[in-house]
């Protein structure tokens, strides 16, 4: 590591990518990000009384701090910085979440292992007006954002199963960018199709 302590940023070297954590002492703290979805975090947790550091990647990977080798290796890091003492959240910006550090860390330690993606930590599950369910911060990943259909939601336990369940397999493949079919968890038929100029992956559940 190296950087400038006085300063409150110090860069740190991780798998040969540079990342700048900011917002460390003397320097004030980093302005704490909007927090749309929490996990694991307990009922008492005040985001009010926290201060924020950030971990960005660093200048030499202006540009490319999108790709995805650069966001699973700052997701391991982050992973490994929330044991330290005195962290309370890991917050990640794309999916507006706040996690619990034992939370984020198994989660994203997993994947990084060849476990299952977290897909309720890197990304979120918010429901549409329609009923509808979608993915938020996805995008980061695959360039795309997952939508289920309304008819598909009505359990919205098993929906989000189904959601997480292609979220791991998107992760894995990338951008689709022409209409197939996927199993679903309990054997079902989805129709997957890319829609408003491929931005969103719609699914249906196929009528048998």
């Amino acid at each position: 590591m190296d950087g400038g302590e006085d300063e409150g940023w110090v860069e740190l070297l991780a798998n040969g990518l540079t990342f700048d954590l900011v917002g460390l002492a003397p320097s004030p703290a980093e302005h704490l990000p909007d927090c749309a979805y929490s996990y694991a975090l307990p009922g008492n947790f005040d985001p009010a009384v926290m201060e924020a550091i950030t971990l960005t990647p660093g200048p030499h990977l202006s540009g490319g701090g999108a790709m995805f080798p650069v966001v699973r290796c700052l997701a391991s890091l982050a992973a490994q910085l929330s044991n330290l003492e005195g962290v309370n959240a890991v917050a990640w910006h794309p999916a507006r979440t706040f996690s619990a550090p034992d939370y984020f860390r198994r989660g994203v330690q997993s994947w990084i292992e060849g476990g299952a993606f977290p897909g309720l930590g890197l990304t979120a599950l918010m429901t549409n007006p329609d009923g509808g369910m979608q993915t938020e911060g996805l995008v980061l990943f695959t360039g795309q954002e997952l939508r289920l259909s309304p008819e598909m939601c009505a359990d919205r336990a098993e929906a989000a199963k189904v959601a997480l369940r292609l979220v791991n397999w998107l992760v894995e493949h990338g951008k689709i960018m022409q209409s197939f079919t996927f199993t679903g968890p309990s054997g079902e038929t989805l129709e997957l199709e890319p829609v408003d100029n491929f931005s969103i992956l719609q699914v249906w559940r196929r009528s048998h």
